[in-house]
């Protein structure tokens, strides 16, 4: 008996240094690629117990052998934030592997000018908890972002998050039981096609928010979508802007410029299946001088809605003021609109001028409210016929 447990034991220890070698091997690659190398990871199952950092390449490829085939996982993660950091590179690929249970974020990008995210997982193991790291996918300052067929669950704040970035490209994804699924915030020129976000608090976020360098993002689409029961409890930290995402949301725009969403299949969404509001909604306090809290240049066309008849979920405050306040019952509205304007630019009757108008025409199945929030919901209106126009097209992204 005491032979075999020796043995075992030896066995663990030549496990735990295999694995320690792992991640060695790995960061050791990392710092050591020249600009244009490929770095390959195995197959398997990897316990990494620190962060893996790569600076100030060119042209690297960190390559798996399939997202259910290397993954990297960080429940022992003794050392460091991030799953995978990538700071002040350029064109840098990270395609065909997990990163799983990160004690932060899972792949964090910082000033990379050309970064894709491919066949890329990242998530965390059991429930929903706020203990799980906020992102995902993690893009932030960066320009020429892609990130296609990749898998995004249980990150508290965004499965997959681009922020204060420029030219940006998200398809073919799934993002699922996270607090938000798809988050694009204060960014520039961005679309988001041809994913599926369900089962999270709030399907597709595009927000603007006061306090960050890139004062004003815009310029994005939301197109070919399918944005459906994100009916999840809100596990955000406290604090978290995205703790008052409403449970029951599909498409949240806040404070956001020159968006159009469009030909998207948003169904299932318990309190609202697409929202547009102002910054003040949130009932924060603005100190930045230079931020724009008002939601502008907003086109809304062609979806596709559809819900079962319920009551908007009782969880959260919006929950509330739509069950006790705004009394919608079981007639809850697909499309809202806050109502909340900026009196300098509104004509006499509260109507943006061409080029800046909240325009909503030819959903199928979009039921609207606008709540009239900046009057205390006094003059709450279901007439959808004052946003009946035609608004701002943009065009596609190219990354260059």
């Amino acid at each position: 008996m005491y032979y075999k447990l020796l043995l075992l034991s030896m066995i663990c220890m030549m496990q735990a240094d295999a694995q320690t070698d792992m991640r060695k091997r790995i960061q050791t690659d990392m710092i050591m690629a020249e600009d244009g190398d490929t770095i390959r990871i195995e197959e398997g199952v990897f316990s990494i117990d620190a962060t893996l950092s790569m600076e100030g390449k060119k042209r690297i490829v960190i390559r798996g052998m399939g997202n259910d085939k290397t993954i990297l996982t960080f429940s022992g993660q003794t050392s460091g934030a991030e799953g995978i950091r990538v700071s002040n590179c350029s064109n840098i690929t990270i395609e065909d592997l997990t990163v799983r249970d990160a004690k932060g974020d899972g792949i964090k990008t910082m000033n990379v000018n050309g970064i894709t995210f491919r066949k890329v997982r990242t998530d965390w193991s059991g429930k929903p908890n706020e203990k799980n790291g906020a992102y995902g996918l993690y893009p932030v300052s960066c320009e020429r972002v892609l990130i296609e067929s990749c898998i995004a669950r249980g990150a508290s704040d965004a499965g997959i998050y681009v922020g204060q970035s420029k030219d940006i490209i998200v398809r073919h994804c799934k993002a699922f039981e996270n607090v938000a699924g798809i988050e694009i915030e204060n960014s520039i020129n961005a679309d988001v096609y041809g994913n599926e976000a369900y089962h999270n608090t709030g399907g597709i976020l595009v927000f603007d928010l006061p306090d960050l360098p890139v004062k004003q993002g815009g310029f994005c689409r939301v197109f070919d979508n399918k944005v459906w029961d994100n009916n999840m409890r809100n596990f955000a930290p406290k604090g978290n802007i995205v703790a008052g995402v409403p449970q029951g949301t599909g498409i949240l725009l806040l404070a956001a410029n020159n968006v159009e969403i469009f030909r998207n299949d948003i169904s299932g969404n318990r309190t609202v299946g697409t929202s547009v509001n102002s910054y003040f909604i949130t009932e924060k306090r603005i100190k930045d001088s230079a931020y724009y809290p008002y939601p502008t240049a907003i086109n809304i066309h062609d979806n596709t809605y559809s819900a079962k008849k319920k009551r908007a979920t009782m969880h959260g405050r919006i929950g509330k003021l739509y069950r006790f306040k705004l009394r919608f019952g079981r007639n809850v509205p697909q499309i809202v609109y806050d109502g909340i304007t900026d009196k300098k630019i509104v004509n006499t009757v509260g109507v943006y001028p061409d080029g800046k108008r909240i325009c909503i025409r030819n959903n199928k199945g979009g039921t609207f409210a606008n709540l009239d929030a900046a009057n205390g919901f006094k003059n709450i209106s279901r007439d959808v016929i004052p946003f009946d126009c035609d608004g701002v097209r943009l065009d596609p992204v190219r990354l260059r």
